[in-house]
């Protein structure tokens, strides 16, 4: 059902965890499947220096999770907002049709923190 690349990362994810002294937290859920993701970002001078997740969910919403962690990670937020459910996609490789809207509730978590984090800077 799920490639072993995506298994290997749900096993073994390397950006799972509450970060301390996060800059941003973007929080989304799915009320259909029940999954529920918290990314945290870190920025500093403009770039995310540091993200991680915390997921409830299934095997293809952690491993979503993971990978846009790991695609995000070192970019501008400018480019960071520009990812993808697809550019997630292409980075874990096959899951089932049915899975696909992981990738999106991943996307639209680290859209969430970007917004949470800029609408802190530029409060007046």
């Amino acid at each position: 059902m799920y490639s072993e690349k995506v298994m290997d990362r749900f096993k073994n994810p390397k950006f799972s965890g509450k970060m301390e002294n996060a800059s941003a937290v973007g929080e989304v859920g799915n009320m259909k499947c029940g999954d529920v993701m918290k990314v945290y970002i870190k920025v500093e001078n403009n770039i995310l220096v540091d993200v991680s997740f915390e997921t409830f969910g299934c095997v293809a919403a952690l491993a979503s999770s993971d990978y846009l962690c790991e695609i995000a990670k070192g970019k501008t937020l400018e480019d960071a907002e520009k990812i993808t459910s697809e550019d997630v996609l292409k980075v874990m490789g096959d899951v089932p049709q049915v899975k696909v809207h992981c990738s999106v509730l991943a996307q639209e978590a680290l859209k969430k923190a970007i917004k949470e984090y800029k609408n802190k800077i530029f409060r007046i």
